[in-house]
């Protein structure tokens, strides 16, 4: 999930047209509809994604809706706009507008420190915890890195458990000094703006956007996306073809990743954003409180081939480009989701495609398909194979071959293992919690976390084994390390899926 929601954040920013500066009128995005649905169907067919969903917006007026393919590879029953997907990271904009209601109502600011309205949360220094502001938190400028908090949430951990956790990692920038895509830290500042409303997250977004909105089949809570009787599956490739087995429950990232929604909901969403606040005649949000979410307040970073500074704002991507000021984001699971929302607010033309695989560049594809079409009569080249290249070379085979080099081949000169009584035993640190290592011959097995996650262990030399990660594609491989003491018995581990933070490393606790 890691992997898959840096990704998407670099997608998000990265959605990029040739698209030149003259204005989208109802006849072009009208023209522009057709090659949208025929580049959609063409995907679909090719097994690019089992399904997908389509809504596009113009001028607060819904004119387009569609679904294409399966829910579920192999199955019968087809996508269509009402198919509810999980969002991933495109929740994030959407707790952004919640919260921005919330704002407007009065009960928070953007600037609310968040050690005054949740006093309990620390990072790792007092200085940035004092100060520390929702604003801080949605554009991710906190000091959290991007890896705190991903890797534990695999373990079972609660929300409040993982939160409380983060003020063990030491800060991967100096506070409001740079910026790192953080999960867990727009979490926080969700979390704690909705329980000065007297609300949980989910009551307060249900209550405060996807009601008002009309937004009936969308929710922050897993259980009502698995209620849904008409759901997309996840799916992942295995050997070439879509396999749908995998689950994702992000409760615990809820604000961040865990919305689930249709095409027709986030059309309704996607007006409101484009009309500063407004459906119809009604203001749901206030103009003041939304427009603080589309003002940029950290640089995400500059695109290595054009050279285009990116923004990151209040759970949006901004980019300025020739077609005037873009707001974008995307979303990924790694278990099988790909999302994309992206707005032009002086076109007032939106769209969201939906789809149900990873890995899959299809989203920002047809997004870039569909503008170019809009503003320069066709595509300026193929952007679904371009997006399709740029996620697998990232996330998809690419990226696991490079990951899995050091484990591709044995070393020439393999050391024996121990016995395996030397490795057994109990292990803890307090970001991990206990890890065990059980001893049940031929094999050692490691035990972690709340839901009790289990891995085979396979020797690889010496004093490492190695096991599938805790991430939720299958085919990876990390490490496990023992140092030994001087008894003769491993003094200590290190777990290396956990320890982009340094906070991998678990002492020997039954001694």
């Amino acid at each position: 999930m890691l992997r898959a929601t840096l990704c998407a954040a670099l997608a998000a920013s990265l959605l990029s047209t040739s698209a030149v500066a003259q204005s989208a009128t109802r006849e072009k995005v009208l023209a522009a509809l057709p090659g949208l649905k025929a580049l959609a169907e063409q995907t679909v067919a090719k097994g690019d994604v089992p399904g997908l969903s389509i809504a596009v917006v113009h001028r607060d007026e819904v004119i387009y809706l569609g679904g294409f393919g399966l829910r579920r590879s192999g199955g019968s029953d087809k996508v269509d706009a009402d198919t509810v997907f999980q969002l991933a990271s495109l929740s994030k904009p959407l707790a952004a507008t919640v919260v921005a209601g919330l704002v407007g109502d009065g009960h928070v600011s953007w600037d609310s420190r968040i050690s005054d309205i949740d006093p309990g949360f620390a990072l790792h220094d007092p200085y940035p915890t004092a100060e520390v502001t929702i604003r801080d938190l949605f554009s991710h400028r906190s000091g959290l890195s991007g890896t705190v908090g991903n890797d534990i949430e695999e373990l079972g951990y609660t929300q409040g458990e993982i939160l409380r956790r983060l003020r063990l990692a030491k800060p991967g920038y100096s506070f409001r000094g740079g910026y790192a895509y953080s999960n867990f830290g727009l979490t926080e500042g969700a979390v704690a703006a909705a329980r000065v409303s007297g609300k949980g997250w989910e009551e307060a977004a249900e209550e405060r956007l996807y009601k008002p909105l009309g937004m009936t089949s969308t929710s922050s809570r897993y259980r009502d996306f698995i209620a849904r009787p008409n759901r997309a599956a996840l799916h992942v490739r295995i050997d070439g073809q879509w396999a749908s087995f995998t689950r994702r429950n992000a409760d615990a990232q809820s604000p961040a990743g865990g919305a689930s929604s249709s095409a027709r909901d986030l059309a309704q969403w996607l007006r409101l954003e484009l009309a500063k606040g407004k459906l119809g005649d009604r203001q749901i949000v206030d103009a003041t409180a939304l427009a603080q979410t589309h003002i940029p307040a950290s640089v995400s970073g500059v695109d290595p081939g054009t050279g285009e500074v990116r923004f990151y704002a209040l759970g949006w991507g901004v980019a300025y480009r020739t077609h005037g000021v873009e707001w974008s984001h995307a979303g990924a699971f790694s278990a099988g989701a790909r999302t994309v929302a992206d707005l032009l607010p002086n076109e007032q033309l939106g769209i969201v495609v939906l789809s149900n695989a990873f890995p899959t560049g299809v989203p920002e594809g047809l997004v870039a398909s569909f503008l170019d079409t809009v503003f320069d009569g066709k595509p300026e080249r193929d952007w679904i194979a371009h997006w399709n290249e740029f996620y697998d070379t990232n996330l998809g085979s690419g990226a696991q071959k490079r990951a899995m080099a050091p484990y591709a081949n044995p070393p020439e000169t393999k050391g024996a293992a121990l016995p395996l009584t030397a490795y057994a035993g109990t292990y803890s640190n307090d970001y991990v919690g206990e890890a065990r290592i059980e001893d049940v011959g031929p094999e050692l097995v490691l035990h972690l976390g709340p839901a009790d996650r289990r891995r085979s262990l396979r020797h690889f030399n010496r004093d490492t084994f190695l096991y599938a990660p805790f991430v939720e594609t299958p085919g990876w491989l990390s490490s496990i390390t023992f140092t030994i003491g001087p008894d003769g018995k491993a003094s200590e581990i290190t777990i290396d899926d956990l320890n982009a933070d340094g906070l991998g490393t678990l002492a020997r606790s039954d001694k």
